[in-house]
């Protein structure tokens, strides 16, 4: 339930960025739905591959190159989904930032994280 919950909040902020962020264009709500599934999904299996290569790199800027794997994961996901598109580098970095925090402090209010063992 969590996961649909984080899935629908993940298009949501997809869709809200859209009309806020010029240069980041969603023509429509399941378009921005295809988005946060192309993004979990880059994440889980892309993310990790990309971070494991660049070590050397994210140590030497203390973590900042991380920023740009995130935009080089939205930019992949542009590629994938035409009906959403980015008009450059510096977007993708601004939409994977702002779309980060707005899903973290989301998350925290709309998804309850009960463990239980």
């Amino acid at each position: 339930m969590n996961f649909i919950i984080k899935l629908f909040i993940s298009s949501i902020v997809v869709f809200a960025l859209s009309y806020f962020l010029p240069g980041v264009h969603v023509t429509s709500i399941v378009a921005a739905l295809w988005v946060a599934i192309v993004l979990g999904l880059l994440n889980t299996f892309l993310k990790p591959v990309l971070v494991f290569l660049t070590i050397p790199v994210t140590l030497f800027t203390l973590g900042l190159f991380l920023l740009v794997i995130n935009a080089m994961i939205v930019l992949i996901c542009d590629y994938f989904i035409p009906e959403f598109h980015l008009d450059g580098f510096i977007t993708a970095l601004l939409f994977s930032i702002l779309l980060s925090v707005s899903q973290s402090i989301l998350n925290k209010i709309f998804v309850s994280e009960k463990i239980i063992l």
